[in-house]
Formats: structure tokens, sequence, C-alpha cells
């Protein structure tokens, strides 16, 4: 494997796995390039190159086994041996999370779940049996977590985020909007959702707003042909 790979290869990794494993869904067992860069709206050379980083793939005139290049994609991610995750709020979203049937396949695995209501505490969903909040430090050591999901309301996630900075957590993402202030050694990723359907209704916006101007700069020219 070359030492040095550039960020925009690694990043496109991520697509590739996703398109992957949706083929593998579909059943289909192999891919051309171009098959491959359609699904991912990218050039075919581009796959091609950023699949030279880690070594030869496909058979001219075959294409790529989809099952060998994903898990050989889930390798380098690391994402092999599957990761073990800790899900903290189980509400509308971590309930939805909990019943995700594919995280396996993608390389994760939610092993422990915590809420603070009793009504929910005890309560198993998809394997997954709902613990006190209350002993989130200790089992997340005891299970040696590392990644953990955070689905609870805005208001607790900076005190639920500084106690997972205590317990070796290097990991976090966020369901909550707020941002949480986190030693260097962590990473977090939020994931607000509001904002990212103000940012779709905006950019969606934008598109019609621009269309309208178009038809409107067509008629004022064919009004002056007229004339």
């Amino acid at each position: 494997m070359k030492t040095s790979i550039p960020n925009e290869t690694i990043g496109r990794l991520f697509p590739y796995f996703r398109a992957l494993m949706c083929l593998i869904k579909e059943g289909k067992d192999t891919i051309s390039s171009y098959e491959l860069a359609d699904l991912c709206n990218l050039n075919p050379a581009i796959i091609r190159k950023d699949f030279s980083y880690f070594g030869d793939f496909g058979k001219r005139g075959v294409g790529y086994n989809v099952s060998n290049l994903m898990n050989t994609i889930r390798n380098i991610l690391g994402l092999i041996p599957l990761k073990r995750v800790a899900l903290i709020g189980v509400g509308n979203i971590g309930n939805a999370l909990l019943l995700y049937p594919n995280f396996e396949l993608e390389g994760f695995k939610i092993v422990l779940a915590f809420d603070n209501q009793s009504t929910k505490i005890g309560r198993k969903i998809n394997g997954v049996t709902i613990e006190d909040v209350s002993y989130l430090e200790k089992r997340l050591k005891s299970h040696k977590i590392h990644l953990c999901i955070l689905a609870v309301p805005e208001s607790a996630a900076p005190v639920i985020a500084h106690r997972l900075a205590k317990t070796g957590v290097k990991a976090i993402l966020s369901f909550s909007p707020c941002q949480l202030a986190m030693p260097d050694n962590i990473k977090v990723t939020c994931v607000d959702l509001s904002t990212e359907m103000a940012r779709l209704v905006y950019y969606s916006s934008r598109e019609i707003f621009s269309e309208i101007r178009s038809l409107q700069g067509k008629t004022e020219r064919h009004k002056k042909v007229s004339i």
C-alpha cells in the first residue's frame, strides 16, 4: 500500500462503500468502474486511480467483485473487526437507530443503550436492553466502548458529553443541535436535522428562483423580438 493517500481518495471510499452495499442487497456480483462511477456521479478514471492506491482490484473486461471490494474498503476504513457502539437516549431517534437493520453490514453494532426514564429502562429493542444512564461510565468502561451515539435533548447533551469524556470514548455522533466542547482527542460529529432541512429548502428555493428568472428572461427576449 502506498504511504501517501490523498484525503480526497479516503473521502470517496465512503460513497463507494455505500453504493456497494446497495448492490449487494440487489444481488449484484460484479460491477465495472463505469457502473460504479455512474452510481457515485464520478469519472471512472477517478475510481480506478483511487483503487490503485490500495492494490489491484478487478479484472479487465469482467469488473470488480462487489463483495470482495466492499470487504476491502471496509478493512481500509477500519470497520473490521465490527465496531461496538453505545447509544445514549432512546427517544424517537434512538429507537429508530436500534431498529436500523444495516449497521452490522456497515461495520457497526449497537451493544449498549441508555436512558433516564424508568418506563424505558429494562425494555429490550432489537436484542439490546435499555439500561439506566446512571451506570453509563461503569458500563462503557467494562465493555471498552470507544464510539457513542448521543440522541438526548439539547439541554442534556453537554452534561452527557462531559461524562463520556471521562470514559475513554474516542468519538461521538450527536443528534443534538448544540456544539459540544470536547477535548481535542475526542472526535465529535453533530447531525442537526432541522439545519440540514433548512439547507435543503434554501438550495431548492434557489434552483426554483433561478428557473423562474430564466423563464422571465426568455419571455422578455421573446417580447423584444416580436416588437
